[in-house]
């Protein structure tokens, strides 16, 4: 069975790193997309044992989840910043705090806690430049105005979230000026602005000036930033070989024949294509020119060295031969001694992994 495994002595290792860097900011573990892959209730567990008691979500089943299992008295933030009356129902009954990111949002929300005879606490977003959700830093006198019209609102605090903060220094720090600005303001007429956080993994890592009274961590937490870190990748994919072919010189593996045995090869047929998420990539950020260059840059790189997609076999790199299919892929293992059902390690990011159990190993 095809598992993706994940190493509970890495994760450890990796928070125990992040603490230490956020040198007593309290950090809200970010657990959207289920965990990022790995499953969002036995991470969040993981995290609690770890002394984790914030969290963020973007679905209201992550919140369920948490509440459901015992985690009744942690703080979790809803990210997004939603009017949907029956999703906000639930969300205030699962006692999540509220992203506040318009006057329309905040009109819903107060009417509907008013109408439970109920207080709503909500933090609100500011966009510095995401574009999705979030008052303009323009719209400051809005964001004073909740303060006073909308009775049935707790703020409990104030973010933005980065959008280049894992690349361009410039504009992180433009956005960060604008943020703090907002915040001066609102203080400046004697409003209390509660929990100041605007930090993701990449400004985390990258701007400890900006860490403020706390930070979002998701893909820090599991290894896996688009930059050099010391943070170790936590999971990894493990199959078995399904089959063994000998084929003669000449024949081909795989849709479009790309690849053709020079000499007699056996090959390792491995359940595992890029349905599960094997040799599917989020590296490059391809809405921007620069990116989408390196990333052409490098494929023609890779083309003109011939570079492979290694998998590990009895403590071997073997190489990945032929296009990989949806369910499959193909690996040379000429000349080592192997059989049907060993096993196979491959390197999968589980933000692209589907299809496969997720098994947590010491």
């Amino acid at each position: 069975m095809n598992t993706y495994v994940v190493s509970r002595e890495l994760l450890e290792q990796n928070l125990r790193q992040l603490k230490k860097q956020a040198n007593g900011v309290p950090i809200w573990a970010v657990i959207k997309g289920d965990g990022y892959g790995i499953g969002a209730l036995p991470l969040a567990e993981l995290l609690a044992d770890n002394g984790i008691e914030h969290f963020c979500i973007t679905e209201v089943r992550e919140a369920e989840l948490l509440r459901e299992n015992g985690f009744r008295e942690a703080q979790i933030l809803m990210l997004r910043s939603i009017s949907d009356r029956e999703t906000l129902h639930r969300l205030l009954d699962l006692n999540v705090i509220l992203t506040v990111g318009s006057w329309e949002v905040a009109q819903e929300i107060d009417a509907l806690a008013r109408e439970r005879a109920d207080i709503a606490e909500v933090h609100i977003k500011i966009d510095t430049g995401m574009g999705r959700y979030g008052f303009l830093p323009s719209e400051t006198e809005r964001v004073i105005a909740l303060y006073c019209e909308m009775k049935h609102l707790a703020i409990g605090g104030i973010y933005t979230h980065f959008n280049c903060a894992y690349g361009d220094e410039k504009l992180t720090r433009q956005e960060f000026t604008a943020f703090r600005k907002v915040v001066a303001q609102l203080r400046a007429a004697g409003l209390e602005t509660g929990i100041v956080h605007c930090c993701n993994s990449s400004a985390f890592l990258k701007y400890p000036e900006m860490h403020c009274d706390a930070v979002r961590l998701g893909s820090a937490i599991l290894g896996r930033m688009p930059f050099r870190t010391k943070l170790r990748p936590v999971g990894y994919m493990e199959s078995e070989i399904e089959a063994l072919r000998t084929l003669p010189k000449g024949h081909s593996t795989g849709y479009g024949a790309v690849w053709t045995a020079k000499r007699e090869t056996q090959l390792a047929i491995v359940p595992v294509g890029w349905y599960h998420g094997f040799h599917v990539s989020c590296r490059y950020n391809m809405t921007r020119a620069s990116d989408r260059f390196v990333a052409v840059l490098a494929a023609f790189k890779r083309l003109l060295r011939k570079e492979l997609t290694y998998v590990e076999i009895g403590g071997k790199q073997c190489p990945v031969v032929g296009a990989i299919g949806m369910l499959h892929c193909a690996v040379d293992v000429t000349g080592m001694s192997c059989a049907v059902g060993d096993r196979v390690i491959l390197q999968v990011n589980p933000l692209h992994q589907k299809g496969v159990k997720v098994a947590y190993r010491k």
